[in-house]
Order: C-alpha cells, then sequence, then structure tokens
C-alpha cells in the first residue's frame, strides 16, 4: 500500500526550498495564526492582516498594495518606467514627493509665519531619520500608526510592551502618535508614497528574488513573542509591527548577544537606507513590517 501523503493536506509539512534554503519544515507550524490581538480586522491593503501576518505569508509571499497609491501617483510610475539609472529614478521620486506635498513651499500647503505650531519640516526624511535615531520616540509612533492604518498590524511594542489595548502603554502611544502626526502635511500619504517606491525598487533591482537575508541583534531572546521553538535554534516569533534590521551580519552583533535570522519578504521592508544615497541615514538598515516570522537564532 503506498504512503499517505499529508503534504497535499498540509502545505506547511512540507520542505519549502526557495534560493537561501531558509525554511524549517515542522507541522506544529501548520496551525500557527496570527493572533486577534496583534491585528485589526480591516486595513487599507490589497490583503487582511490575518493573512500577511502570518508564516504562509513569509513563505509564499506576494505583492502588498496600499490603496489608490498606484492610481494616484501613476505620473511618476510611468516616468520611473522609462528611466534606466537607480539615480536618477531616487531623483525622480524625491522631485515628485516635494511637488506632491509641497515640502519646498510650505504656504502652499496652508503654512504662514504666524502658525503657531511649526510643523513644516515634519516630512517623511525627518520621520525616518528620527525613527534610526530612536524608534521609541514619536517619529516611531507615527511609522508604527501608519504600519497600523494600512496593514492592520497592531503595535507590540513602544517604550515598552502593548498587550492592554486599554493601559497605560498603548495610551501612551497613541499621544505619541497623534502629536507626531498633529500639523504635518499628510505624512502618512508621504509614507504610502515612499513604501510604494521602495517596492518598485527592489522589484526591479532584485529580478526574481522574492527574500532577503535579514539580521536583528538582541540581548535577550526571550523578550521576544516567542509562538512556537521549533528546536534550539530555530523559533516563531511574533514581530513589532515595525522592526530595525540589517543586510551586514558583522554590524548586527553590535546590538547584541544574539543574532535573529530571518528571510523577509521584499513586500515586508518599508524602506532601506540605500533607497535615498545620501538622504537616509545608517548603513545596510532595512525597516520591515512585522508579523510572524520563522527565524534562526544564534549566540556570539
Amino acid at each position: 500500500m503506498p504512503e499517505k501523503n499529508n503534504s497535499a493536506q498540509n502545505p506547511l509539512a512540507e520542505v519549502e526550498h526557495n534560493k537561501t534554503d531558509c525554511f524549517v519544515a515542522v507541522t506544529t507550524t501548520s496551525s500557527l495564526q496570527l493572533p486577534r490581538s496583534a491585528r485589526l480586522p480591516i486595513n487599507r491593503c490589497n490583503l487582511p492582516a490575518s493573512i500577511l501576518g502570518g508564516l504562509t505569508f513569509q513563505r509564499a509571499p506576494v505583492a502588498l498594495e496600499l490603496d489608490g497609491v498606484a492610481q494616484f501617483h501613476q505620473g511618476l510610475f510611468s516616468l520611473l518606467d522609462r528611466l534606466d539609472d537607480a539615480s536618477e529614478r531616487a531623483q525622480a521620486f524625491t522631485l515628485h514627493m516635494n511637488a506632491a506635498f509641497y515640502l519646498d513651499q510650505p504656504e502652499q500647503a496652508g503654512y504662514s509665519p504666524q502658525t503657531t505650531n511649526k510643523r513644516q519640516k515634519a516630512d517623511y526624511l525627518r520621520m525616518m531619520r528620527g525613527w534610526g535615531f530612536d524608534a521609541d520616540g514619536s517619529e516611531g509612533a507615527a511609522l508604527k500608526g501608519w504600519v497600523e492604518s494600512r496593514f492592520g498590524l497592531l503595535p507590540r511594542h513602544h517604550a515598552g510592551p502593548i498587550r492592554d489595548f486599554s493601559g497605560d502603554a498603548y495610551r501612551r502611544y497613541l499621544e505619541m502618535r497623534a502629536t507626531a502626526l498633529y500639523g504635518t502635511n499628510a505624512v502618512e500619504a508621504q509614507f504610502d508614497l515612499l513604501y510604494s517606491y521602495c517596492q518598485y525598487e527592489l522589484v526591479k533591482q532584485q529580478l526574481d528574488r522574492t527574500h532577503l537575508t535579514l539580521y536583528r541583534g538582541v540581548n535577550s531572546v526571550d523578550d521576544y513573542e516567542t509562538l512556537a521553538t521549533l528546536d534550539n535554534k530555530n523559533r516563531v516569533v511574533l514581530f513589532n509591527n515595525l522592526s530595525s534590521f540589517t543586510a551586514n551580519r558583522e554590524r548586527a552583533d553590535e546590538f547584541g548577544d544574539y543574532l535573529l535570522t530571518a528571510q523577509v519578504p521584499l513586500a515586508k521592508i518599508f524602506c532601506h537606507t540605500q533607497l535615498l544615497p545620501g538622504m537616509l541615514q545608517g548603513e545596510d538598515e532595512y525597516t520591515v513590517i512585522g508579523g510572524l516570522y520563522e527565524v534562526s537564532i544564534a549566540a556570539y
């Protein structure tokens, strides 16, 4: 009698191979889902949070599209299609961003010398630099709030763990988010376009790749929400809805005693420091949208 093939009923039980040979095939992960407490029922994306935040998406990602961005900025992406040089595309993006949101002409967006709350410089670049300096600051709250709104993934940490959404930690996060967004010129819409441009460039430059191997140095592995321990070197963890990684393995050890290695779908990369040369600080840093990830753990 032929041996029964369970992979047809449980595709996660089958070893999944790609160029990086990164995934561990175990049947215990088949029932793992993104907890309800980590997601919203609605978002502004082509996939719900329950799917894009799960393990299946990490293993078999598809493109993520934010509502209306490609249509509203169709002229920019048509222009990018005609440019072969990455630096020219970056310049075209910057010029389009400045024109679309009046970043060089704040008075056109309603600012005046009499404005008491002078936030005209709180644009996407200032926010990304603030994130790089302190992910738990007001800029970090604005970015995590953008992920919450667009992808439906709730923050799990901001200057402390967030588990009770009626508690003090979540309230402080909401206050910081509101403060960061107040008086800005549609900065969340600027984030929409930055993400969409990043995705355009990743697809154009990475060709047929679907994942990048990225690293994160941590002091304590137990600080991360572990949903499954696969073996002594591999776990399924729930990352914050936005986290920083690096493509430089040696640099990751500057940030902790343990190294987390993840195969990150291109679709979950919000931004990286080489996207706009000279405009974003850092070295080989990638800002990654969260959810469930299978990661390997190594001690330095």
